[in-house]
């Protein structure tokens, strides 16, 4: 399964369509969304909590764009687990906008290594791109795992836009953050 080639039967896409994703039956998708800065003090509850939503049994798929932070630290547990890993690329140039040295070396390290890889079309504006890959992968999840402090977005696609339109939808939202705890 590929999200940067065709599936046996498809069509190619129109100018900026991304290939479509396989659905595989039997297969449990889990997204993610959360925070680039994750508090020193919260990551060994974070990082419990993901292995946690990622063990049970079955056969699972994780989704993240590969954000620094909570999408990279979901991924690395993922693929450390055996578990493919989809990217879903924002339509922009992402990587330019991704942090530091640090932060992108690992983005191109994760996304060397993901099954499948899932590049939207571009957007008017870089948090109109971040919020359409958010939508992507609440869309085609079957939960959602929240790195998140329940405070709201600080800018439009953020994780608590995320999670909002996650509820608005039915999806289930596992929210990993411990009371009183703030993000810089």
């Amino acid at each position: 399964m590929t999200g940067i080639g065709p599936v046996a039967g498809d069509a190619a896409p129109g100018p900026g369509a991304a290939w479509p994703l396989a659905r595989r039956t039997g297969v449990t998708r889990i997204g993610v969304t959360g925070h680039r800065s994750i508090p020193a003090a919260l990551l060994p509850s974070v990082r419990s909590g993901m292995r946690r939503q990622l063990s049970g049994g079955g056969s699972l798929e994780a989704l993240t764009s590969l954000a620094a932070g909570a999408d990279q630290l979901f991924a690395d547990i993922a693929l450390s687990g055996g578990i493919p890993v989809t990217a879903v690329i924002p339509g922009m140039d992402y990587e330019a906008h991704l942090g530091d040295a640090a932060a992108r070396a690992a983005y191109r390290r994760l996304l060397g290594v993901c099954a499948a890889r899932v590049e939207l079309p571009a957007e008017a504006t870089h948090e109109e791109a971040y919020y359409a890959a958010g939508r992507w992968i609440v869309d085609h999840a079957d939960r959602l795992v929240a790195v998140w402090d329940g405070r709201p977005a600080r800018g439009l696609g953020g994780t608590g836009d995320v999670v909002a339109y996650a509820r608005r939808t039915g999806l289930p939202v596992t929210v990993l953050w411990e009371p009183g705890v703030r993000r810089d």
